[in-house]
């Protein structure tokens, strides 16, 4: 028997537009059937109400009833159904309403590509099942690292806020052990090493308590029972014997959800200024440490040399001197390879949009960015992000 299709709903006031999704979009090779299309809210809703899909496609401004409020009455009346917001630029603050109602994210209507739209349904399949049943994330184990370290990244850079529900589930299942005292270590693995290392880690537990998750571009968080720190640490000793370029730390014990959250942000905050940048920030001036980590955090605006150095107390001057000495590049150098190298994690997540990308690195917009992107990196962003699926696949 055929699985039962996955029920699409599409609702924008621009006809072009719902008609050139309905048609240009391989509906069928997501499972997927649009079951009505409507030109604003109030129709959106009595349309879900009637087809009850598990997919609803919205713009953000409608007549009638906008795109935010059918979000809210979708998920109040069934929270398992998917959102996917439509947005124009000025609309990002509505987007992000959207998305704190549950919508799993939005794209630009002016410029998305057909790439960023079907990662976005290739998601919803999976979530959803070949009936329209929603898995949980802890319930596809072949994919539980890789979705929750999306939904940690999203997260952290404030994109997406599904993931401490999702924490909270797996704290109360699969990771109920991290509840005790648990030893957390943040291991820099470069380039494909990453990949091959949580496979063998993971066959290290032989049945003990154990997580993995690629965190970043060449890093791995690992968890394990405090009371194994022992055995751990030797298990990496002899990996590093064989691959001399890894290297970790090992961070506070961790007990429960908040202390989890805490140690997970320290995490990232080490592996943004003592790996990614390969520094020490503990050795430097105080005011050249502090300028770092306001560029770290800070990453979605346009800070000027004038700023930082008037936040840090000296003169422009003598801080661009004193930060080209202690970092080895300068201050405009340093801050857009810190973007560089945030749009890179991101792009590498699944289900952040180009735009969004943009907006946390403090871009003007989409264009702006993937032609800087490309400038760096010689890629476009769709090429960068199509590169890194396809190396996690391989492994």
């Amino acid at each position: 028997m055929n699985a039962k299709p996955i029920k699409v709903l599409i609702a924008d006031d621009e006809v072009i537009i719902r008609r050139g999704l309905i048609s240009t979009v391989p509906w069928d090779k997501y499972g997927m059937t649009v079951v009505a299309d409507v030109p604003n809210g109030r129709r959106g809703w009595e349309a879900f109400l009637e087809h009850r899909p598990d997919v609803v496609i919205t713009d953000i401004v409608m007549p009638e009833m906008d795109g935010i409020e059918l979000a809210r009455k979708v998920k109040a009346c069934e929270p398992r159904t998917k959102i996917l917001l439509l947005s124009c630029h000025r609309d990002f603050e509505y987007a992000q309403q959207g998305i704190k109602l549950g919508a799993s994210g939005y794209l630009l209507k002016t410029s998305f590509n057909d790439e960023e739209l079907e990662e976005f349904l290739a998601a919803f399949r999976q979530e959803l099942g070949a009936n329209g049943t929603e898995t949980p994330l802890h319930a596809a184990a072949n994919h539980t690292a890789p979705a929750i370290s999306g939904l940690l990244f999203e997260w952290l850079y404030g994109v997406g806020d599904r993931f401490p529900a999702e924490l909270d589930r797996l704290l109360q299942g699969a990771w109920n052990w991290m509840n005790a005292p648990t030893a957390l270590y943040l291991i820099s693995a470069p380039g494909k090493c990453g990949g091959t290392l949580e496979h063998e880690l993971r066959g290290c537990a032989s049945g003990e308590p154990c997580e993995v998750l690629p965190f970043g571009e060449g890093h791995l968080l690992l968890f394990v029972p405090e009371v194994l720190q022992r055995e751990w640490d030797s298990r990496l000793s002899e990996r590093k014997a064989e691959r001399p370029e890894l290297h970790w730390s090992r961070l506070a014990p961790l007990a429960g959800r908040e202390a989890w959250i805490d140690a997970v942000r320290k995490a990232r905050g080490q592996m943004e200024l003592e790996k990614r940048y390969r520094i020490s920030v503990g050795q430097w001036p105080t005011p050249i440490a502090e300028a770092v980590q306001l560029i770290v955090r800070h990453t979605d605006t346009q800070l000027s040399v004038s700023e930082v150095a008037h936040e840090v107390g000296l003169s422009r001057s003598h801080f661009s001197t004193l930060f080209k000495k202690t970092v080895g590049e300068s201050f405009v150098s340093f801050t857009y390879r810190a973007k560089l190298k945030i749009a890179c994690e991101l792009l590498a997540a699944q289900g952040i949009t180009v735009q969004e990308i943009a907006d946390k690195i403090g871009m003007p917009d989409a264009k702006y960015f993937s032609k800087w992107f490309k400038r760096c990196t010689g890629k476009t962003p769709s090429q960068y992000r199509s590169e890194r699926r396809e190396e996690r696949s391989v492994i």
